[in-house]
């Protein structure tokens, strides 16, 4: 037997409370849902009760007039319980996919607190999975919950009771047969619950399947590797096949073992009912009863094995939703933060910077670099040299490991993150644009720019030229990551958005790489006119555009500042051997 440490019992305890805190407005439809699936119930209970009324005293006593009232008190019985029925549908859709758009929701907003760090441990096929599958499976389990599982055993105990109240000794049969039936069908879901648990964790493996191979189409096409694509994923979906295959294989034996009983239970009924009329010791209304709260105690058992498969199966579901409702982001406001800042002076006091906390693997290594508000700086550096790392500290999307980042003069972990990243505008190698137009792209730093300042924006992009030919303009509308622009004038309107945000710091990591000769000479035109008006960084592998531009150039190496001074003096005479040997290795 399984044992459960008081850990798992805690774990599971804590996942009842945060997916019950979702609940929220829908708790009166979860309420009344029971309660009227209790109504629904006693409807049917009583039913066959008045059955065997209409038998006895109506049909064999020759009364009509009995059989008449009898009857139209069934048919009463009969349209409430239609109508406890249908509100309980009702009331218990309403509650699930109330619940589960609700998950949806607090997963989904909570998703957007996450730092990278937080992100990073999610994959985002993982995320997804949870979003979609796992919710539908949790609010499955929840309907089944607030309506089956009152009902089922609800409808056990009254027809149990019933079948006493009528004949003791021949409810002795039933309740050998329940008890046999009641271990059968645990034992199957029992020995089902795992296997569905392991065909559960393949789902994220399969949709990450499926998004890497959409995300890189063009690859796939550039090398055509569609049918070892094909060959790869219908692997998978096969094995994910086969394990359903056999989790489902164990619980089809639940119909016949449940036919089995039943029809074990009618025969036994049929014997033992008939001898007992014969005898004078019950009557034919009766066994036809039972006959009635027989079949509903073996269905409400089936019910209830059904209900315990599919709350075992939606278990992990709700583990793996609240993990994310419950993860708490690394980064987070101060308690008295700065909603300021003043100038877009930058200093690295000692930095060192790991992606793992405590992993002892530092991509960042002790720099100290101090950049003065209205500077423009180059980071140069190989590919693995903490470079983007760098970049990305002075926003806060990482925290330092040791040290300080500041801006302005003071740590940036003292800013309101929403006020430090508004100054702080950021141009990627690969920069994203969003579906919706371009003027709401051009508006994501700031929603109430208007018309006239995206323009201007563009043309100091380099991008209104382009966009005047579009037969929309501005209002052209650009599909989910930019499809539909070249690479080129994709990241002409991710240098516009940032522009458009009037920022004191201005980020630029690679920024150029996707644009022809023309277009890089234009922008780097405009970095040298934002010069005194932004602090500009520039991230770039490209030493001659650091020359041209920046006034000063960072050499990194392996994580480390090797070189820090005047950009010409660092091309020309270099002071450190290992950047001489990168810059002969790079230019012969």
């Amino acid at each position: 037997m399984q044992k459960f440490s008081r850990r798992d019992e805690t774990t599971t305890m804590n996942t009842l409370k945060i997916l019950g805190r979702q609940v929220k407005e829908y708790k009166r439809d979860s309420i009344l849902c029971p309660v009227f699936t209790a109504l629904e119930v006693l409807m049917e209970v009583l039913i066959p009760f008045v059955t065997a009324a209409i038998i006895d005293s109506g049909i064999q006593g020759g009364d009509m007039r009995k059989v008449l009232l009898y009857g139209a008190l069934m048919l009463v019985m009969a349209f409430l319980s239609l109508f406890f029925g249908m509100r309980a549908g009702t009331y218990g859709a309403s509650a699930s996919s109330g619940f589960a758009c609700n998950l949806r929701d607090a997963m989904y907003e909570n998703i957007q607190t996450f730092s990278f760090s937080d992100i990073d441990k999610y994959s985002t096929a993982g995320l997804v999975t949870r979003m979609t599958t796992d919710v539908t499976n949790v609010q499955n389990a929840y309907q089944m919950l607030i309506r089956m599982v009152v009902r089922a055993p609800l409808m056990l105990i009254c027809s149990m009771v019933m079948c006493f109240v009528i004949s003791p000794r021949l409810s002795a049969v039933f309740l050998v047969a329940l008890i046999f039936l009641g271990i059968v069908l645990f034992s199957i879901a029992l020995k089902s619950m795992p296997m569905f648990r392991r065909v559960f964790d393949k789902y994220d493996d399969l949709n990450a399947s499926v998004q890497e191979n959409v995300s890189g189409i063009r690859v796939v096409k550039a090398y055509v590797r569609e049918d070892y694509e094909d060959k790869k994923f219908s692997k998978a979906s096969e094995n994910l096949c086969r394990m359903f295959v056999k989790a489902e294989s164990i619980l089809a034996f639940n119909n016949p073992v449940m036919m089995l009983t039943i029809y074990g239970c009618i025969i036994a009924l049929s014997w033992f009912g008939a001898r007992f009329i014969v005898a004078g010791s019950m009557t034919t209304g009766n066994v036809t009863s039972l006959f009635s709260y027989v079949m509903g105690m073996m269905m409400s058992l089936m019910m209830l094995s059904m209900v315990f498969v599919m709350v075992s199966m939606s278990a992990a579901s709700g583990r793996r939703i609240a993990q994310v409702l419950n993860e708490k982001a690394d980064l987070t406001n101060p308690a008295e933060p700065v909603t300021e800042v003043p100038t877009g002076e930058i200093d690295f006091d000692h930095v060192c910077f790991a992606y793992k906390k405590g992993s002892g693997e530092d991509v960042l290594h002790d720099i100290d670099l101090h950049i003065k508000a209205g500077e423009t700086i180059g980071i140069i550096g190989g590919t693995g040299s903490g470079k983007s790392s760098l970049v990305s500290l002075i926003s806060r999307l990482y925290d330092v490991t040791d040290g300080a980042v500041r801006v302005g003069g003071r740590d940036v972990r003292e800013y309101d993150l929403e006020t430090l990243r508004n100054q702080v505008a950021v141009v990627l190698q690969k920069n994203v644009l969003f579906s919706g137009t371009i003027l709401d792209n051009l508006r994501w730093g700031k929603e109430d720019a208007t018309l006239e300042e995206c323009q201007e924006a563009c043309q100091q992009a380099c991008a209104d030229e382009f966009i005047q030919r579009m037969p929309d303009k501005y209002d052209t509308w650009i599909e989910q990551g930019g499809t539909n622009v070249s690479g080129g004038q994709r990241q002409r309107l991710c240098i516009a958005r940032a522009l458009a945000v009037e920022p004191d710091i201005l980020l630029l990591d690679e920024s150029t790489s996707a644009l022809d000769p023309i277009s890089t000479s234009q922008i780097e035109d405009l970095i040298g006119d934002l010069k005194q008006q932004y602090t500009v960084i520039m991230v770039t592998h490209n030493m001659q555009q650091a020359v041209r531009i920046s006034d000063w150039t960072a050499f990194f190496l392996l994580g480390e500042l090797i070189e820090y001074g005047d950009t010409e003096q660092i091309f020309t005479m270099p002071k450190h051997k290992r950047t001489e040997e990168y810059i002969s290795g790079r230019f012969g």
